[in-house]
């Protein structure tokens, strides 16, 4: 997997000085679908919903800072795409084999 730098993601500086900071999913999308490795680190699922609705208003950032988006408009797209998701009938987990070839996910 090879990415231009300026897409290349790196970990911030806050979260590399804290010891108690937890990876809790990384995602991917591969041959035209989701691909995440995820870490139910959480006791109480709501944090990661909460996490998931904090990753949404950054987006949504990201997208007026890079692409020029009204920010509003952008987050409400993201929402739109996740309510098709959650309502749609056809989502499944596929679990791959789990071979630890390195990383903490």
């Amino acid at each position: 997997m090879t990415e231009a730098s300026e897409f290349m993601l790196t970990t911030p500086e806050s979260v590399a000085a804290d010891p108690k900071a937890i990876e809790v999913l990384r995602m991917w999308w591969s041959k035209e679908e989701p691909v995440m490795s995820v870490k139910p680190a959480f006791s109480d699922p709501i944090q990661f919903g909460r996490l998931l609705a904090y990753a949404a208003r950054h987006m949504a950032h990201g997208y007026a800072v890079r692409h020029d988006h009204d920010e509003t408009a952008a987050y409400n797209r993201i929402l739109e795409g996740l309510s098709e998701v959650v309502k749609a009938a056809n989502v499944r987990t596929v679990a791959e084999p789990t071979t630890h070839t390195g990383g903490n996910a």
